[in-house]
């Protein structure tokens, strides 16, 4: 008898990639195997995010293809979840406006997926399951990952910070600190199985520990787990400047195998608009914060978020951004133009500005970040950096592509290299946005061709 299949399709972060590694866990364990097209599976499953007014227009537009496939083949199963079917107000508007959706639930609980879908096969009406708290933090839940070489692993669950504009706090709940032991469980396993690269993740990961009975902070388990989890390279995201600490960066310098790249959204460079968003920290705190950082840390790559059109932002208050980004000099950034999400106080607030005036200050951001990325990627040529490959590059596929320690796309020429592969890169050429470079010879006297980079 063949198998069942199902599609699976992740909007959003990193977190929803890794409830997707959950739910593909136990789909593995019920005995389906995943297909690419939507048209070939008995279960299409779509993972939503409420961060972006852009994602959840292509969830609505996605949804609304899925009809003709059901339309088509009554007997496919149709399943939403995720942030944005957290918010009930969407789930129900979803339910009345595409009946066809077999099943609807949250965040809060993907722990009882099998159980769910064995219901909403057994129901003629949609079954919409929507959890109003999280609850405990569950262990053991199956995993399926994609890479065998870079893995996801959550600290913690949840945000206490609830930011003005973020609905985060409101669809994955209050912070929940997963226990030291459990977290040093899973790191262990994953680098017996051969894993390089392990990225901490948590909405806030300097917040860890606060709801724990044990007396341990962030910066105690990135050191314990950078003595004793046997991973070579160490991530975390996402940082909170309120949170950050001296303590911090001095493990960070002090590591062996944490990497030297620190993502820091500082969200806007005006304190008046700092205070509107409730970020809790001024631009002299985060300033402060960068210095010490790059007292312990001299060679760390710093990347930041940053909102353009934040409600109220002035010219003054948008050239105080530029200002930031102009002293931090940030490696990268992933800048974003604001967009009202219903259920957050921002939405609300008068002096919402216009998409055109919005837009004209992106591009003069994006002007000048990008004159800092080229400028330090500029910097590295000529010089030998650690290369981990993940494969080809996915504009060319004779031509490899890894990360270095400071998160930077590296494209280079070689035979016999094998994705997991760590490898000194001698880099030649720099972009915006990746780097060329050529095997050194310190690993391979064979494979020494430049190749031009993405």
């Amino acid at each position: 008898m063949a198998k069942k299949k199902y599609s699976l399709t992740v909007f959003g972060c990193q977190m929803n990639e890794r409830d997707a590694e959950t739910l593909r866990g136990f789909l593995l364990e019920l005995d389906y195997e995943q297909t690419a097209e939507a048209e070939n599976a008995d279960l299409v499953i779509i993972n939503t995010c409420a961060v972006r007014q852009k994602a959840e227009e292509k969830v609505f537009g996605q949804i609304g293809r899925l009809g003709k496939l059901k339309k088509a083949r009554p007997e496919m199963m149709i399943a939403i979840c995720g942030c944005m079917v957290q918010q009930e107000a969407v789930a129900r508007k979803l339910v009345k406006k595409h009946p066809f959706i077999d099943l609807i639930f949250g965040t809060h609980n993907i722990s009882v997926f099998p159980a769910l879908l064995q219901r909403a096969s057994e129901s003629s009406e949609p079954l919409l399951d929507l959890w109003d708290e999280a609850g405990e933090v569950v262990e053991g839940l199956p995993v399926s990952r994609k890479d065998g070489i870079r893995a996801w692993v959550n600290i913690s669950y949840g945000c206490d910070n609830f930011c003005a504009y973020c609905i985060v706090p409101y669809v994955r709940g209050r912070e929940r600190s997963r226990h030291p032991a459990e977290i040093m469980a899973e790191i262990s396993n994953l680098a017996s199985l051969g894993y390089q690269e392990v990225t901490l993740l948590g909405q806030n990961v300097n917040s860890y520990g606060k709801d724990l009975v044990e007396q341990i902070d962030f910066s105690d388990l990135l050191q314990r787990i950078d003595r004793e989890g046997g991973i070579n390279r160490l991530r975390f995201m996402t940082s909170h400047p309120r949170d950050w600490h001296e303590k911090l960066a001095r493990v960070i310098g002090e590591g062996t195998n944490i990497c030297e790249h620190v993502h820091l959204p500082i969200q806007s460079g005006s304190n008046r608009i700092l205070a509107l968003m409730n970020r809790g920290y001024t631009r002299e705190h985060y300033l402060h914060q960068v210095e010490i950082l790059r007292r312990y840390v001299p060679n760390c790559a710093i990347t930041t978020d940053l909102i353009v059109g934040f409600p109220g932002e002035t010219e003054a208050d948008f050239l105080a951004t530029l200002d930031i980004v102009e002293q931090v000099s940030y490696d990268a950034a992933f800048t974003f133009l604001y967009s009202q999400r219903s259920g957050t106080p921002a939405a609300k607030m008068a002096a919402q500005i216009s998409s055109e005036v919005k837009k004209e200050r992106f591009q003069r951001l994006l002007e000048i970040q990008n004159r800092h990325s080229l400028r330090h990627n500029q910097l590295l040529i000529g010089k030998t950096v650690e290369v981990l490959v993940e494969g080809s590059s996915k504009t060319n596929p004779d031509v490899l592509s890894g990360r270095t320690r400071g998160g930077k796309t590296v494209n280079f020429a070689g035979e016999g290299v094998l994705a997991g592969d760590l490898l000194q890169v001698e880099i030649s050429e720099a972009k915006t946005w990746s780097l060329s470079g050529r095997i050194s010879v310190e690993n391979r006297n064979t494979n020494d061709q430049a190749v031009q980079g993405d």
